[in-house]
């Protein structure tokens, strides 16, 4: 089998010029989209309802929120268009692939459409479809610079490309051979069987995957403040963060159970509590029941009913839908499987009006977006250990390249996911500035990984990935709970 550093080898980059400025040009769209969003939900078109000049002003009052946010907007609009321009120059000069040339060219013609839209929003507010036309031609265009950046990209790589590099790197079948069957992993299967309290203890935390629990945590906090606002009750929040850390608790503990016997032949899963013997799958097993009773009781009698049967659903979702059908049987099933992530945005929003409402379905939408862009990271790191387990992950079937390509598209969807949760809900100025500093990082640390193409790399993205989503969540709470 060709090793991954054999395949991750640095080449010189070509026309980098290129690519950084089409990264540049993708951020300052994404950066005027969020802008044109915000602008929106201030009413900007209000406080300045003339164009080019604001009232015939050409330097404005930064005082006014609504009037800064629109006139930002405007100066951002010349700056990135100015950007774009030579981008495209750059593009045409260099020996740039025509595909690129092509999604950069579609780009910059709607780009001029877009400041006609922007110009009529301002002007004429007879109809709401304008600032939505404006907002979906804005999202159109940075598609397209995300496009042409991913094809610029891919070229770049190119000439380092192995033919084994889509080779998978073990038949997705082949769950246990003789050589691991007798690896140290397995021997060490048995082992730690006699336990101090202290330990036995922290084994059963183990179980339940804590490292998992502040992010999702966090995403029905955000879900929370989102449905309540500054008068979200403590104790709800206090009654349903307890019963989703017990079904997050659950959930690890049924798929520690479940997958007992392909974890001893993963280096990063064979010291779990289970595979080591500390913990017998029986006692697991009656564990994890405790945890998913204790969860369902703590919705039921202290948060509402729907919020108990969504807690239920997710622990049913992870351990069975994605543990023993996606996991083991498709390429699919980090993005399929994402869907678990969007339950605790359901989950809070419920605990708060005992409905789910839009706001919480498309923070639900984010999360799922967000799960392949953040997991394919692990997934490269780990190609050897999760084909030595049979898991037909992404990298392993179709490659790295493949995976690669992934991981920017929808790292691009997520990008675009979070300005609609900005545009539908009234989130301010932090959250606008957070998503596309956060966004920015995201975008450079995927940028790197193309280039790189080591292990390294993709654990850096996945700390972006989660530097990313934590700061969205914050940005939430601050937005809706203390201001």
């Amino acid at each position: 089998m060709t090793t991954a550093p054999q395949l991750e080898r640095k080449l010189p980059i070509p026309n980098v010029p290129v690519t950084n400025l089409l990264a540049a040009s993708a951020l300052g769209v994404y950066l005027l989209v969020v802008l044109g969003a915000t602008t929106s939900l201030l009413d900007g078109a209000v406080a300045c309802p003339t164009w080019p000049a604001c009232n015939g002003q050409w330097i404005v009052s930064l005082s006014d929120p609504a009037l800064a946010a629109a006139w930002g907007h405007r100066f951002v609009t010349l700056v990135v268009g100015l950007l774009l321009l030579g981008t495209m120059v750059v593009a045409w000069i260099r020996p740039v692939e025509s595909r690129v040339r092509l999604a950069l060219g579609v780009a910059g013609v709607l780009y001029p459409g877009q400041i006609v839209l922007g110009a009529l929003t301002a002007v004429t507010r007879t109809s709401s479809l304008l600032p939505a036309a404006h907002l979906v031609v804005g999202m159109g265009i940075f598609s397209g610079l995300l496009v042409a950046l991913l094809w610029q990209l891919e070229s770049e790589s190119a000439p380092s490309v192995a033919v084994t590099e889509t080779e998978p790197a073990a038949p997705a079948g082949d769950l246990v051979t003789t050589e691991q069957a007798s690896s140290p992993a397995h021997e060490r299967s048995n082992g730690g069987a006699d336990l101090g309290q202290m330990s036995r203890v922290r084994a059963y935390v183990a179980l339940t995957k804590p490292k998992l629990m502040w992010l999702l945590c966090l995403v029905a906090l955000a879900s929370m403040g989102l449905a309540a606002g500054t008068s979200l009750d403590p104790g709800t929040a206090v009654a349903t963060l307890t019963g989703g850390v017990l079904s997050i608790g659950a959930s690890g503990t049924f798929n520690n159970v479940l997958e007992r016997d392909v974890d001893r032949h993963m280096d990063r899963t064979a010291d779990r509590p289970v595979v080591q013997g500390q913990i017998s799958p029986r006692r697991a097993t009656a564990f994890g029941l405790l945890l998913a009773a204790a969860s369902v009781g703590v919705f039921v009698v202290f948060v509402n009913a729907l919020a108990a049967a969504l807690g239920l659903l997710a622990i049913l979702f992870y351990s069975v839908v994605y543990t023993l059908v996606l996991k083991p049987h498709t390429t699919q099933n980090i993005v399929i499987g994402g869907v678990v992530g969007a339950f605790p945005a359901l989950i809070g929003w419920a605990a708060v009006e005992n409905t789910v409402g839009m706001p919480a379905i498309i923070l639900g939408t984010v999360i799922f977006l967000w799960t392949p862009a953040h997991f394919y990271n692990l997934a490269l790191a780990y190609r050897e250990d999760y084909a030595a387990a049979g898991f037909p992950m992404l990298p392993v079937v179709r490659g790295e390249a493949t995976t690669r390509r992934h991981i920017l598209l929808y790292l691009g969807a997520t990008l675009l996911g979070a300005v609609a949760l900005g545009a539908t809900t009234r989130l301010d100025w932090l959250y606008a500035v957070t998503i596309v500093l956060v966004g920015g990082v995201f975008l450079w640390a995927t940028v790197r990984l193309f280039r790189e193409r080591t292990e390294q790399a993709a654990f850096r993205t996945f700390h972006a990935s989660n530097a990313y989503l934590g700061g969205l969540l914050i940005a939430i709470l601050v937005d809706t709970l203390l201001v």
